[in-house]
């Protein structure tokens, strides 16, 4: 008799303690399509993700996050460096279908890419962007309109050459969003640059292990 008095008390005390310890919330979510246009794309963005093997692709939530700053921004002329097979590209595209903005992106690898073009066809975003191919610490002296959102996801060292280049044309209120900032691969002259710089506002978001930078220029 005493123990099952002993073995209720245990189960019961095990019970009051997992209700009075708040429940863990999953605070993860699947992107959810708004139309047939973005069931389109984001059937293509999976696809794109199983076969991301070897390429220098973003997390999932990471794309999403640059998507969300495209539409909340309003922005319509994007720039990104470091295109690779256009996965992070693709994500832009679906803010900038919102936004009625154009993206240009720059790639070194002609394979990579090949592969990007193919993919934006898929997607469906192909006429919103214009790939340019080529070592982009060259290439970007083409770019001449003011820039909305630039995104940083090529060479690390080269992050400073990039802001260096690139800040006089995104206007005030633009944001440069910089990808993999994190203690082991961010540029200390990049972190410091944008860090001090007066007329910029940084904050370093670590969405899983890659870590984003993300800077506002306030005037």
């Amino acid at each position: 008799m005493k123990s099952w008095i002993a073995v209720l008390t245990m189960t019961w005390g095990a019970l009051t303690a997992m209700a009075q310890k708040p429940a863990e919330v999953e605070l993860r979510s699947q992107p959810m399509a708004k139309d047939e246009t973005e069931k389109k794309i984001l059937a293509v963005l999976e696809e794109m993700r199983g076969r991301s093997r070897g390429m220098m692709s973003v997390p999932r939530d990471d794309g999403r996050y640059l998507r969300l700053l495209v539409e909340s921004t309003g922005a319509t002329n994007v720039v990104e460096i470091g295109t690779s097979h256009g996965y992070s590209a693709v994500w832009l595209c679906l803010g900038l279908l919102r936004t009625g903005g154009r993206l240009t992106t720059f790639e070194i690898d002609a394979g990579r890419a090949a592969l990007a073009r193919d993919n934006f066809k898929q997607a469906g975003v192909e006429k919103i962007v214009t790939l340019v191919e080529g070592d982009a610490h060259v290439e970007v002296a083409r770019l001449k309109d003011p820039i909305d959102l630039l995104f940083l996801d090529a060479d690390k060292q080269g992050y400073i050459d990039y802001l260096n280049k690139l800040l006089p044309l995104v206007r005030p209120g633009g944001l440069i969003v910089a990808h993999n900032m994190d203690s082991r691969m961010a540029d200390p002259r990049y972190v410091k640059a944008v860090t001090t710089h007066p007329e910029l506002e940084t904050l370093f978001v670590n969405l899983g292990a890659s870590g984003i930078g993300v800077t506002l220029k306030k005037r």
